[in-house]
This record gives C-alpha cells, sequence and structure tokens, in this order.
C-alpha cells in the first residue's frame, strides 16, 4: 500500500481538479469573475486557490524577473510591441503546469500566427526557488514541441523573487497555495491574454484551449493590428464571455450579417439579370 504522504499529492491534485469543475459551475450560474467558489466552501487546503478576474488592469512593467539565459529583466521589456499570452507555472511542478503547457503548444500549433511575430509569450514561475537553468530546460523542451523555426525571441521562460512574484500574481488576480509537507503548489489552471501594453484583456480556463478563440482574442488584445478581414468579421459576430473564457456568437449581429449578405446577393442578381435582358434586347434590334 501507499503511505499517506504518498497519497497526499495525488489528493491534492484531485481535489484542485475538483475545485476547477466547480468554479467552472459556478461561474457560469452567477456570470461573476471569479473562478472558485467562496472560500468556505472550498476543500480543505484550497482555501486560497482560485483566479479572480482583473480585466483591463496593468501588469506592472517594473517588476523584475531573470529570463532563461540568466539576464534580469523588467516585465515592460516584453511590453509596447505584440499582444502577450501570461502562463502561470512552476517548473518542477509534475500535475498541473506540464497539462497546461502542453494544451497551449497544442493550441498554438493550430494557430496560423507565430510566437514572437504577431504575439509573443511569457511563462513565469510562481515558484521563487525556479532558477534559469530549469527555466531554459522548459524552454528547449516546450520550443521542441512546438516545432517552429525561429521562435526561440517570441517565448520567453522568467524565475524570480518572492517579491516579484507576489506583485505579479496579486495583479493577475492568480491565487495559489504552497503545500510545505508535499512541496507543491495547489493552483488553478488558466493563461492570461495581455495587450501589448501589458493590460489584461482575457483569461482562459481549463488546460485545453481553442486556436480560434485564442486567435481571435489576439487580435482583438492588438486592437486589430493583426489579422485578416475574415477576422474582423468573425470578431464582429462573435463576443468574448468572460464568465466562460470562450468566444460566442451574438445572434443580433449574425442575422444582420446575413441579411446584408443576402441583400448585397439579391442586389446584384437584379442587376445581373436586367443587364441580360438589356443584352437580349439590342440584340433583338439589331436582328429584326
Amino acid at each position: 500500500m501507499r503511505s499517506s504522504y504518498q497519497l497526499k499529492p495525488l489528493t491534492l491534485a484531485v481535489a484542485t481538479l475538483l475545485l476547477l469543475v466547480a468554479s467552472a459551475a459556478a461561474q457560469a450560474m452567477r456570470g461573476g469573475g471569479i473562478m472558485a467558489p467562496p472560500a468556505s466552501q472550498r476543500p480543505p487546503g484550497l482555501d486560497n486557490v482560485g483566479i479572480e478576474q482583473h480585466l483591463n488592469e496593468q501588469i506592472p512593467p517594473e517588476l523584475g524577473f531573470r529570463d532563461e539565459t540568466g539576464q534580469t529583466v523588467r516585465l515592460k521589456d516584453y511590453f509596447g510591441k505584440k499582444p502577450i499570452i501570461l502562463n502561470l507555472a512552476y517548473f518542477n511542478c509534475q500535475m498541473l503546469c506540464p497539462e497546461v503547457l502542453s494544451g497551449l503548444t497544442v493550441a498554438l500549433r493550430g494557430l496560423k500566427f507565430n510566437v514572437g511575430r504577431e504575439f509573443e509569450i511569457l511563462t513565469i514561475s510562481f515558484d521563487p526557488r525556479g532558477t534559469p537553468e530549469m527555466a531554459a530546460e522548459k524552454k528547449q523542451q516546450y520550443l521542441a514541441r512546438y516545432g517552429r523555426k525561429g521562435v526561440e525571441q517570441g517565448w520567453h521562460f522568467l524565475t524570480g523573487q518572492q517579491d516579484a512574484i507576489a506583485a505579479l500574481t496579486r495583479a493577475a488576480g492568480f491565487q495559489y497555495q504552497y503545500d510545505p509537507k508535499t512541496q507543491q503548489f495547489a493552483h488553478t489552471t488558466a493563461i492570461i491574454l495581455l495587450t501589448p501594453q501589458g493590460k489584461i484583456a482575457q483569461y482562459y480556463y481549463g488546460v485545453e484551449y481553442s486556436p480560434k478563440d485564442l486567435r481571435l482574442g489576439l487580435v482583438e488584445a492588438s486592437q486589430n493590428k493583426i489579422g485578416n478581414l475574415a477576422d474582423a468579421i468573425l470578431l464582429y459576430c462573435y463576443h468574448y464571455d468572460p464568465a466562460t473564457g470562450r468566444y460566442g456568437a451574438v445572434i443580433m449581429r449574425v442575422l444582420r450579417l446575413a441579411a446584408v449578405a443576402t441583400m448585397i446577393f439579391l442586389g446584384g442578381f437584379i442587376v445581373l439579370m436586367l443587364r441580360r435582358d438589356s443584352f437580349h434586347a439590342a440584340h433583338a434590334g439589331r436582328t429584326s
């Protein structure tokens, strides 16, 4: 039999997953912005675990971290040019973090956008014990899974001290809890979409992410500086729902667009028929 100590990480993971399911259901019913039930209703050991949405709020640009090469950087070094996917994880996690990174990588492969060209990614450890060496190893692993060339400068893996981590997670509304007995963290699963200026635009929950939703979110966060006409039409017809972290059709807009398309088609058809009748009439006049 396994010891109770060996079972505790598994129990913690199961409890965390149950919390996520309960959170999603609670959000669907409330339409609120917290991905967790009230603290009094959370399982033991998960009192401080959840996501509190801070939409449109600024991620502090002056916070300092170290990148995978050990160089000191500030978050503002990545702001100002492209939309950013913020992924909070810790690099020796054996449970949820690899699932989030794997799900993100699968979604990225489904995008025609390329990391580093249309957008950037910040994967930042919320474990102060993380090192640049650990970050470099994770970067190499997931860039290999992503499988596209020339993206090294677009996906950044950062580590930092506790004060910077606390300020970042607080600004992002990312709530987690450390268990000193197992030396593991209980945390939620989500990625956060930032505008080029570092403001929070959207949250995507779970460990699987829709490439379509992610593409629309990146286009919207960039204020339509990336993408094409088809994206603009889709954004007219679809609206991001903070409660679900997904895009849904706005029925009235879809109907309006369909009505306009129908009018254009009928108008073009009528013009074509009138021109054809005129052509036949003129041809008949010349031959009579």
